[in-house]
């Protein structure tokens, strides 16, 4: 009776091993099945600061609909090349457009053009953020980008061809976009609605856990064109 009682005890406490197993696996497979999906969730979208002589402006950038462009605009933050350049054009209850130009007016050399990615889904409404690019040739954008600060529903239209590829929005600082499109502007050689006193994008960082070191690229391109336009009313 007592040896039966032993062995029946064992078989439970073999049993109960068993179950415990059994479910810790389970519990295993089930993170490993969620983390591919919460890793994809968490890289839909990226943030990147921008701290301008204004103050500070943070963006979303939607990686998965905008996945070439984003892609783009990141090589350039994690490279340093915006850090010092400046919001070379500023048109009220427009856009206020930057990406491209140093204070002095000068050109920084851009990397290669990129595909339009227009047709994404994206519009450019009032905060949202899109890339600018020579009228009439619809895969020319490079670095240069602007922030709409009105619901710019024509500029998704192909007027020329194709739209202009919207690849985030802002989430923090409207109110310094606002600040930066109601400055007072000039003309400055044979660019027009430049601001009088240049508004810098002093620093451009990732807020993601993917953010590298940036490197100041001192890289210029002195050519009177300003390369990219987001069109006008």
């Amino acid at each position: 009776m007592t040896r039966g009682k032993t062995i029946g005890n064992a078989i439970c406490r073999l049993g109960y091993g068993i179950l415990a197993m059994i479910i810790l696996s389970a519990i295993g497979h089930s993170a490993l099945a969620q983390t591919p999906t919460a890793q994809k969730a968490e890289e839909a979208t990226v943030s990147v600061l921008i701290k301008t002589s204004m103050g500070e402006i943070v963006l979303e950038l939607d990686h998965a609909k905008a996945p070439i462009t984003v892609e783009n605009f990141l090589k350039y933050v994690d490279e340093g090349f915006y850090n010092g350049v400046i919001f070379h054009r500023v048109i009220p209850k427009f856009m206020v457009q930057t990406g491209g130009f140093l204070p002095d007016m000068s050109q920084k050399k851009p990397g290669a053009s990129i595909q339009n990615e227009w047709k994404n889904g994206l519009t450019n409404v009032r905060g949202s953020i899109a890339m600018a690019r020579l009228g009439g040739q619809a895969n020319s954008a490079t670095s240069q980008f602007f922030i709409n600060v009105a619901d710019n529903s024509f500029l998704d239209q192909p007027r020329d061809g194709a739209g202009y590829a919207v690849f985030g929005k802002v989430i923090q600082g409207m109110d310094v976009v606002d600040k930066i499109q109601n400055v007072k502007t000039s003309t400055v050689g044979q660019f027009g609605d430049v601001p009088v006193q240049p508004i810098i994008m002093e620093k451009v960082t990732r807020l993601d856990k993917k953010a590298k070191p940036a490197a100041p690229d001192e890289t210029k391109q002195d050519t009177a064109k300003s390369g990219t336009d987001p069109g006008g009313k």
